[in-house]
């Protein structure tokens, strides 16, 4: 029989060799998931793991894909080693979008290519506001903050289907609850000639950059992180578990909220409806399967990144579900959650 054992101290080799088993376990159980739906399962997995990276344009999309991601995960990441649970990044995210908007919308022709600072400017506050709200009602009233931030997502979703459904409707649109196309001189700057990517993955890549110097070469990131996980012991060191909520809200609603507006001011062009694609939840699940580290993260966005494009290709080509990208992003979570148990416990045989 097999039993679970106890380790002395968490395994650290097991803390990187879990997300690779765990991306192996996904990979077995997506198999068995497409013959059980009657399709080619080699066929399948070619379109989540060979098709994003198959060429220079592919390679590109699969860039686009994961700069919202690591942008959210990385902002998530300072609140989840601070132990503040936010889970509305997907909110912050959507009013980064909207204010960023706005500001592209004062546009015209006549503006000032420097205009996309204000953009972008205008997503980091709006993001930061809607955190705010959160980090309000934690720090006065004891609220919860998983909780709160989740339901200012629907909020946020409303506040959204408000504007394109109201004021900032195109009245040249065909009545489609959408913005007119922004002015070019609003869009972000593209890196390469034929290619959606833009400079937002050189800000993503810099985030990560200085999130690793914040959380692990300064006195602050310490402060942060004790203050979270021990506010006794941050009180007796003169940390502030206070200002550890705050700032951690904060700068995860910044860095959704520019993901937001690298957005609508990037690829999409306009504000939809469909600007809410799921980026500040999945965004939870590549902050953890990089085990909250910048470099892990920049590693687990490429991943979830292949999940998206894989399941809109499987969709067009192989006639399967748009929920396959939820269904193998689910299960790489509950699969790596599962392997971690091998952290802390070791399996033994028993005669």
């Amino acid at each position: 029989m097999l039993r679970l054992e106890a380790r002395a101290e968490p395994s650290r080799v097991w803390s990187y060799a879990s997300p690779l088993l765990a991306l192996l376990v996904t990979v077995l159980l997506g198999v068995l998931m497409f013959t059980a739906l009657g399709k080619d399962p080699l066929a399948a997995l070619q379109m989540f793991f060979w098709e994003p990276i198959r060429n220079a344009y592919a390679v590109g999309e699969l860039v686009v894909k994961a700069t919202p991601l690591l942008l959210i995960a990385l902002g998530l990441a300072v609140c989840f080693r601070s132990n503040v649970w936010n889970i509305g990044a997907e909110g912050q995210y959507i009013l980064g979008a909207v204010c960023a908007s706005g500001v592209a919308l004062l546009a015209n022709a006549h503006s000032s290519g420097w205009i996309v600072l204000p953009i972008l400017l205008a997503g980091v506050a709006g993001g930061m506001a809607w955190a705010a709200l959160t980090a309000l009602l934690r720090d006065r009233f004891n609220a919860s903050e998983i909780l709160v931030s989740l339901m200012l997502v629907y909020v946020a979703t409303l506040l959204l289907g408000f504007m394109v459904y109201g004021p900032w409707k195109d009245p040249a649109g065909y009545n489609f609850p959408q913005t007119k196309n922004f002015d070019a001189v609003t869009s972000i700057p593209r890196l390469f000639e034929g290619s959606r990517v833009s400079i937002g993955v050189l800000l993503a890549l810099a985030g990560a950059a200085a999130l690793w110097v914040f959380l692990f070469r300064t006195r602050a990131g310490l402060a942060q992180q004790i203050g979270g996980m021990a506010p006794a012991a941050a009180r007796y060191a003169g940390f502030s578990s206070r200002r550890a909520l705050w700032l951690a809200l904060l700068v995860s609603g910044g860095a959704a909220g520019l993901a937001g507006a690298l957005e609508v001011a990037g690829p999409i062009g306009q504000l939809t409806p469909y600007v809410p694609a799921g980026y500040g939840f999945a965004a939870i699940i590549v902050a953890f399967v990089g085990r909250l580290h910048p470099v892990g993260m920049v590693f687990s966005a490429v991943l979830m990144s292949m999940f998206y494009i894989g399941g809109e290709l499987a969709q067009s080509r192989l006639g399967l579900p748009k929920s396959l990208t939820g269904v193998f992003q689910g299960l790489l979570l509950f699969s790596l959650l599962a392997c971690d148990t091998l952290m802390v416990y070791r399996i033994r045989w028993r005669k």
